[in-house]
């Protein structure tokens, strides 16, 4: 028996983008930022090293540029598919990422 958690279809994603899930749990639950390129699909806590804080401008939008994605708050920047600090008030520190599979065009938790 199959017990993964859908997330969203691949396609809800765009292609070079990302977009925000709430995953739900017994202790309130949190929230991951989907990025995907081509077929590839990374998953991060939406939750910059640096603050804390969220990385997107507005609940689900994000800035994304030449495949980095951009903290809104303090500008720190992450590599899209790796979730790496490339740069800003990140000290190296990269995204806290999450394994996701795609099976049958849905995102998927394990």
């Amino acid at each position: 028996m199959d017990v993964r958690k859908s997330l969203c279809g691949i396609g809800a994603i765009p292609d070079g983008g990302a977009v925000a899930v709430h995953v739900d749990s017994s202790t309130g639950g949190f929230d991951l930022i989907l990025v995907r390129v081509g077929d590839a699909v990374a998953a991060f806590h939406n939750e910059c090293p640096h603050a804390g804080r969220r990385l997107d401008y507005a609940p689900g939008k994000f800035l994304i540029d030449n495949g980095t994605l951009i903290c809104a708050a303090h500008g720190a920047v992450f590599g899209l598919e790796s979730g790496h600090c490339l740069g800003g008030p990140c000290r190296g520190a990269g995204l806290r990422s999450v394994h996701v599979d795609v099976v049958d065009g849905q995102v998927c938790l394990p």
